[in-house]
């Protein structure tokens, strides 16, 4: 009944952005990723249903947990890493390491190890990340401007309009609008759409020293560290208080369940996330869960349509979802700046933090928020760390170590054995 209660358009709107940004911006990485394995058209189906209904029902079902808007993604750079790190690896070898990788997540996140380092992280510098990793997605919808200023324009105005007259249906309108200007210019790609289900197929999963070290590890490391640490600063820098330790473990033990099935990495969400936690969802924040609810909905369809679905939102024009997705974005660039900005003694650590992540540097195979991260932290320890605390991090002898059991006489420094 609340779930009804609290139902809008704009968080059914801002769910399906999210989905659209999501899938139109990564779904050919994903494809990718899966032909390097030499997978099947068949097994690429089936990759699409199990990443479809894994996103899908862990964004429902941790959403209406907690009642915050919990969204999950696959990852993005696990699967540009699978195109460039995977060669000579067979899709059964591929499948193994899934699952150890899998395992590995739901380890991290159950066992409250992930949640107690992510704890100690300032919001200041959680916001700078945030505010860097979206900042590309504000500048694209102006870029857009450049080939398609007939579309985007005018869906500007409109925002713009409908910010100040209609607040929490200005992306409604927006969208609407753009699929119109589109369709009157002959843009939309709707030409051999079939409506198709797609049918799970089993990968028989085999260990292998060399996937482990050259796919599994890495896909963990780079799904830790570039997907979720992004998705529990956008939380944060949200303004929501939810225990971190279950939706990381949550979503690895889906993750390890349809690993046979083509589901390569899931983890939490960070851009779309902003979208579904965002103003334009709704404006009160403990109504936005819906629009994660709604976003978790249209990934179970695409999961079970697979390649119909895809093929739908792909008929989209580029420039339609950049713009789309950089006006959602914009409220929370703003607020991440705000938040990163506001206090004085970590204003510059949270600057650099900003500046790393928005840069886009790629080292290792991990990201830049990674990277932002720890440019970030390491600037604020050089900065706001005195030579006292500095002594209180040295490990104190205890009176077990010195000789004689007895403690050194005052002045007299305390003989210690290795």
């Amino acid at each position: 009944m609340r779930l009804l209660k609290d139902c809008s358009l704009a968080a059914l709107t801002a769910g399906f952005v999210a989905v659209l940004v999501g899938f139109t911006s990564s779904a050919v990485i994903v494809f990718q990723a899966a032909r390097t394995l030499q997978a099947s058209p068949a097994e690429i189906a089936s990759w699409m249903l199990a990443l479809g209904l894994g996103m899908g029902l862990t964004s429902i079902g941790l959403s209406l947990r907690f009642r915050v808007p919990v969204l999950t993604a696959w990852s993005t750079p696990g699967a540009a890493m699978l195109i460039t790190g995977a060669a000579g690896v067979s899709l059964p070898e591929a499948t193994g390491a899934f699952l150890v990788s899998a395992a590995l997540i739901t380890a991290c996140g159950f066992s409250g190890w992930f949640e107690r380092m992510i704890a100690r992280m300032p919001l200041s510098i959680a916001s700078g990340m945030l505010a860097g990793v979206l900042l590309r997605f504000g500048l694209d919808a102006f870029g857009a401007m450049v080939s398609q200023f007939a579309l985007v324009f005018p869906m500007f105005c409109t925002y713009l309009f409908g910010r100040r007259l209609l607040p929490r249906y200005a992306i409604v309108v927006t969208l609407l609008l753009g699929i119109g200007i589109a369709g009157v210019q002959d843009q939309l790609r709707l030409d051999g759409l079939q409506l198709e289900l797609a049918a799970p197929v089993f990968i028989a999963p085999r260990l292998s020293w060399t996937a482990l070290v050259g796919v599994a590890l890495p896909l963990f490391v780079v799904t830790m560290a570039s997907q979720n640490v992004p998705g529990v600063a956008v939380i944060r820098a949200s303004g929501y208080r939810v225990p971190i330790s279950p939706l990381i473990g949550w979503t690895g033990a889906a993750n390890l369940l349809l690993a046979p099935f083509g589901g390569f990495a899931l983890n939490l969400a960070a851009i779309t996330a902003a979208i579904c936690m965002g103003r334009e969802a709704h404006e009160d924040p403990g109504r936005r869960y819906v629009a994660a609810i709604a976003a978790g909905a249209f990934y179970v369809l695409i999961g079970l349509f697979g390649a119909t679905v895809g093929a739908l939102f792909l008929a989209l024009p580029r420039e339609l979802v950049l713009a789309i997705a950089g006006f959602a974005l914009l409220g929370t660039i703003g607020s991440g700046l705000a938040s990163a900005l506001v206090e004085e003694s970590e204003r510059e650590p949270a600057l650099l933090t900003f500046l790393v992540t928005a840069s886009g540097v790629t080292l290792a195979g991990i990201g830049s928020a990674f990277w932002g991260l720890l440019a970030g932290l390491a600037a604020l320890f050089v900065l706001r760390v005195t030579p006292a605390q500095l002594r209180r991090l040295r490990p104190r002898r205890s009176e077990s170590t010195v000789t004689g059991g007895a403690a050194p006489p005052a002045g007299a420094p305390g003989k210690t054995t290795d």
